[in-house]
């Protein structure tokens, strides 16, 4: 990464080289006429021979990650007896938390995009959504079905039964029995039920947004990377003129794309005095914009597990392999569940010749809230969060369900002769009195924060951008990142994300007064042609 490269003017600066910010970058680079900045504060690893085995092996927990790869935040303390101070991990470094993830390749329901335009937002239901899906991927396993695409950048498959861990191919079967449908592609439209999970894992690379799209653009010449943090917006006239960074150093552009994540891009907007104006004067910062709903409506899949021993099995890589998705309540219609079978683990043994398998219950849709807000304005000073888990009391009766559906698994054949008694919450017989103590000590991210500068028409309302992730009230501003989510999808969010960022970017490119030239190009990556 270029750390002596003279302060200059670009046309575009992208702040964040996450998920979206890989994509925007990439995609408004095609224009040879535009010169294009991409600012990321964590280190860069320019070709996948770089990578530290931890990053590339997609086989590795998250959790695996080096430490010196992780934002270190945390939840602010809540003093309600609620969910406790837990960490909550993002990805620091080129490719974000795409390149340190699980690699679940989901994209969530169609009510999930319809509800997205039925807020104010034109152009981001199902139909359009579903477009921006098939563009993005090749799905090794149904690229000839008319929801899936084989000609996008993503690589997506999914594990083979003669691949598959003995505690996967068990628990899958024991889903089956009873009663959850088998599901063969659970990015089907209107599948629910249990079956191999799909991956953006190809032989064991963790294909990240950094390797998808950032890699095979980096020969550009007008694109450059660096690897500084941003402080705020430099702001005149009404306008964006481009980034202040940490250290000082100004640079100016035509165009600033904020991607920085659900939890650095309110930072950025409040710290450039955007955002609820009395709040703002309190920390000393004059407001520019005020938006009350700038770091409001933080929403994230919340997680809980139900842990159990397995007979000795040696330790499997993929850990995670398999999905069911249900509803709570038992109905039909979309699912607000996730649960999954994760492990052994080699280095977790509890026991007799056993080994930990954690069985994971996420909640999909859930009703609470959260909020990120800054305690300074300094730039080094983290900000707050308080992702509000289980503030809502619908949520927590819903995971409840989702763990007597875990146990229903667990205590049947083939899977129930192979664990042992529960480890946690460890009250099988117990009343859910017990269980709602437990999980709310126990519940954590499923790493899927969105919505904290959500999209809408009524800044009143609590928009912070129009439907064409344009800033309410400034010019020359554009973000494309979670953040701007209205709603979260039904499914892990990184497929999401970078379908926003891919449709983001399409109307950046066609608002280009040099779009003409790019129209070969253009059509290309429309037709499915990898970046």
């Amino acid at each position: 990464m270029d750390t002596e490269h003279a302060a200059r003017r670009y046309d575009v600066v992208v702040i964040g080289a996450g998920s979206a910010g890989c994509v925007l970058a990439a995609r408004l680079s095609q224009d040879p006429s535009r010169e294009v900045l991409l600012l990321e504060a964590g280190p860069d690893y320019p070709t996948r021979r770089q990578l530290p085995i931890d990053i590339a092996d997609g086989s590795r927990l998250p959790s695996d990650r080096s430490l010196s790869h992780d934002w270190g935040w945390s939840s602010t303390p809540r003093t309600d007896g609620g969910v406790p101070t837990t960490p909550l991990p993002r990805g620091w470094l080129v490719g974000g938390s795409s390149a340190v993830n699980g690699t679940f390749a989901l994209r969530g329901v169609a009510e999930d995009y319809d509800v997205w335009e039925a807020a104010g937002n034109p152009g981001w239901g199902w139909a359009e959504a579903l477009e921006g899906f098939r563009r993005l991927e090749t799905d090794l396993d149904f690229g000839d079905r008319p929801w899936h695409g084989a000609e996008g950048p993503v690589p997506v498959r999914r594990y083979a039964p003669d691949e598959q861990s003995e505690l996967t191919r068990a628990f899958l079967a024991a889903a089956h029995r009873v009663g959850h449908a088998v599901v063969s592609d659970h990015n089907e439209p209107g599948s629910v039920g249990a079956g191999p999970l799909p991956v953006n894992t190809h032989d064991r690379l963790r294909m990240s947004a950094a390797l998808t799209h950032l890699e095979p653009a980096r020969t550009r010449p007008n694109l450059t990377v660096r690897g500084h943090e941003p402080d705020r917006l430099e702001i005149a006239g009404g306008r964006a003129q481009g980034v202040r960074l940490a250290d000082g150093e100004v640079i100016g552009a035509d165009l600033v794309v904020l991607a920085a994540g659900a939890y650095a891009s309110p930072g950025v907007l409040l710290r450039s005095g955007i955002g609820a104006a009395g709040e703002l004067r309190v920390l000393g910062i004059d407001p520019v914009v005020d938006l009350p709903g700038v770091g409001h409506n933080l929403v994230d899949h919340v997680l809980v597990t139900v842990d159990v021993p397995i007979h000795a099995e040696p330790a499997t890589r993929p850990h995670y392999q398999a999905m069911v998705t249900s509803r709570s309540d038992g109905a039909t219609g979309p699912p607000d569940l996730h649960l999954f079978a994760a492990g052994p683990f080699d280095a977790r043994h509890v026991g007799d010749g056993m080994q930990l398998a954690p069985v994971a219950v996420g909640l999909l849709d859930p009703a609470s809230r959260g909020r990120v807000w800054l305690t300074s304005a300094d730039p080094a000073t983290p900000v707050a969060i308080d992702p509000g888990y289980l503030t809502h009391p619908h949520d927590l009766q819903r995971l409840i369900a989702g763990v007597h559906q875990t146990r229903e698994i667990l205590q049947t054949d083939p899977l129930s002769s192979r664990v042992g008694s529960e480890l946690q919450p460890g009250a099988e017989g117990g009343d859910d009195a017990g269980l709602r103590a437990d999980l709310l000590r126990q519940a954590r991210t499923y790493h899927h924060p969105v919505g904290t500068c959500r999209m809408g028409p009524d800044p009143g309302e609590g928009a912070v951008v129009d439907a064409a992730g344009r800033l309410h009230g400034l010019e020359g501003l554009v973000l494309a990142d979670a953040s701007i989510m209205p709603a979260i999808p039904r499914a892990n969010t990184n497929l999401p994300t970078l379908m926003l960022a891919e449709r983001i970017a399409d109307g950046l490119s066609d608002d280009s007064p040099s779009a003409g030239q790019r129209t070969a190009g253009a059509k290309n990556h429309e037709a499915g042609v990898s970046l």
